[in-house]
């Protein structure tokens, strides 16, 4: 076999956060749709609990996970928090029904968001409070002014921000120090966040990836597939290690509801990929969706 490459296991957010680069999305310990309550919760308080006791010490949520359902389970499965537990969660989006997301980033709403997540979590302060989605019918001027004004009250400790360009980043970046990025992004479906990886990459910007495997690109999977039986791995972890290995501010939060899922999205952090495998990877052709 070629020789394996090897990456950073960590990052720091703003030289003051370390965090394993592997962390845990925490949306689907929640229902069916993103609403109401899991199915098992004992089995979703397992599975928090696994992640700190695998050494995962960086937890993605938002208050639209229910609603307010993922941020009361964190809650109750880990608090008081281990102290190098960083809970990163979000405000904008609405919920009006199963995976129905209703955008709202009114200073008015955000300040209701916050202070409920504030409370769920049982914290005096977010570490990370990141803007789920611009809104439309909002001046970004003023959602940017409420962020900033939450962060001078020592409400937040650091913003990140959702689904946003260089532009929008360079706008807020007027207001405050941005230290992560959570967009759309995987091997099959980076094109259009690329420009923004780099630019975070340069500006030592945490980039999160939601959704790291489009399961409907059929070549994809196929590729992932082959490079997968050569390290006895499945076509999600090859997936995630890519990740890993793009980009040295990559922070991955791929999420499950059961601890079995939780332990085999972990190992991938194990996988050394070739720079053979990387080319192979970086050639499988891009989805548009």
């Amino acid at each position: 076999m070629a020789e394996t490459l090897s990456y950073n296991k960590t990052f720091t957010i703003s030289n003051d956060l370390t965090v394993n680069r592997m962390g845990f999305g925490a949306m689907r310990i929640t229902g069916e749709g993103i609403w109401g309550p899991p199915k098992d919760k004992t089995e979703a308080i397992k599975v928090l609990q696994r992640t700190v006791e695998l050494g995962i010490n960086f937890i993605d949520t938002a208050d639209s996970y229910g609603p307010n359902v993922s941020e009361e389970l964190i809650a109750e499965a880990l608090y008081p928090y281990p102290k190098d537990l960083v809970i990163a969660t979000k405000g904008g989006l609405t919920r009006t029904g199963p995976n129905v997301w209703p955008i709202n980033a009114h200073p008015d709403y955000l300040q209701k968001a916050l202070e409920g997540s504030l409370k769920r979590l049982k914290q005096d302060r977010i570490d990370l409070y990141q803007l789920h989605r611009i809104d439309p019918e909002v001046p970004y001027e003023q959602t940017l002014e409420f962020l900033q004004k939450a962060q001078e009250q020592g409400l937040i400790k650091h913003i990140g921000l959702s689904e946003v360009t260089i532009e929008q980043i360079k706008k807020a970046q007027e207001y405050f120090e941005v230290v992560s990025v959570q967009n759309k992004y995987s091997v099959d479906f980076r094109t259009k966040w690329e420009d923004e990886l780099d630019y975070c990459r340069e500006q030592n910007i945490a980039f999160i990836p939601w959704n790291p495997i489009n399961a409907g690109n059929v070549g994809a999977i196929n590729k992932l597939q082959e490079i997968g039986d050569k390290y006895n791995a499945t076509v999600h972890q090859i997936a995630l290690s890519w990740l890993l290995h793009h980009a040295s501010n990559i922070l991955l939060i791929p999420g499950t509801s059961k601890v079995k899922h939780l332990e085999e999205n972990y190992k991938a952090a194990d996988i050394r990929l070739s720079e053979e495998d990387m080319t192979e990877l970086n050639n499988i052709k891009q989805s548009a969706k």
